[in-house]
């Protein structure tokens, strides 16, 4: 296989596969993009526990493959969404990266910090993110305007802000809450590495000072931000209570998959504290 630039030469899609419990076709279909979507948001935690520790992201395929695939770790949104372009890439869809900028219901004009796919099925495209987090869609989303979406009982919509200007949506039980604005402006790896580079690195990016982790499914979503463990459903119900240092590790472990080393495990308590 020759080598591209989104790195598929270089994944081990039966490694992945198996991560994911994925079994089914591989044809670069819609229905096949819709499964992979679903599985590896149920596989895979979003979570930005190397950045707490002060620790690089890297972005190169093998490395993300090692922490999220090997290791059965998880990642944000730039892992999660380049380990799936190589995916992508190693089943022969057409996409191209896209970029945004963070809203999450603040209109505060924010840096371009988050990537997410345009794939292009048959014609019509689709938006493909595995990375959002908490909030984030469970399935594609066809890039066009004007009807909600339901993803088991959470709903979204996309909406043309201004010229060019793309406004992902979901309803939270007040009204709409926005999610995140794009543009359709071709992003490409090299600039991932520089938005990562900021994201996880500077002190007033929101991943830098505190634990941020997340899995959301069909019908609840799980959230630890700080010392907080929030679970939350779609009709607005939910649970929020603080986690101790001390039961970090199991927390991480039994609600979110996340297994850490003796080590690592000391470490992030630490920081919790």
């Amino acid at each position: 296989m020759s080598e591209s630039l989104w790195g598929g030469a270089e994944l081990d899609l039966d490694a992945y596969l198996g991560r994911i419990g994925y079994d089914g076709s591989l044809r670069p279909t819609l229905d096949t993009l819709r499964a992979l979507h679903r599985r590896h948001l149920d596989a895979i935690p979003f979570e930005n526990l190397e950045i707490v520790l002060g620790r690089p992201v890297p972005l190169d395929v093998v490395s993300t493959q090692a922490k999220l695939v090997g290791q059965r770790r998880g990642g944000y949104c730039f892992e999660h969404n380049l380990l799936f372009a190589a995916v992508l890439d190693r089943l022969g869809y057409s996409f191209t990266g896209l970029a945004s900028r963070v809203r999450m219901g603040v209109r505060q004009l924010r840096a371009t910090t988050h990537m997410l796919l345009r794939v292009d099925i048959a014609g019509e495209d689709w938006l493909a993110d595995v990375g959002f987090g908490g909030d984030g869609p469970l399935e594609p989303i066809p890039l066009r305007t004007g009807s909600e979406l339901r993803h088991g009982g959470w709903t979204f919509d996309l909406v043309e802000e201004e010229p060019g200007v793309f406004l992902l949506r979901t309803r939270h039980q007040d009204g709409w809450f926005d999610l995140h604005a794009f543009t359709l402006e071709p992003r490409y790896p090299v600039d991932y590495g520089l938005f990562n580079y900021y994201t996880s690195t500077h002190p007033r990016s929101p991943f830098t000072p505190r634990i941020i982790v997340q899995r959301n499914g069909p019908d609840v979503r799980r959230t630890l931000v700080g010392q907080e463990l929030r679970t939350e459903r779609p009709d607005g119900s939910g649970q929020r209570h603080d986690v101790p240092a001390d039961e970090l590790p199991d927390v991480l472990a039994k609600v979110f998959g996340i297994e850490l080393g003796a080590q690592d495990a000391e470490s992030i308590r630490d920081r919790h504290r």
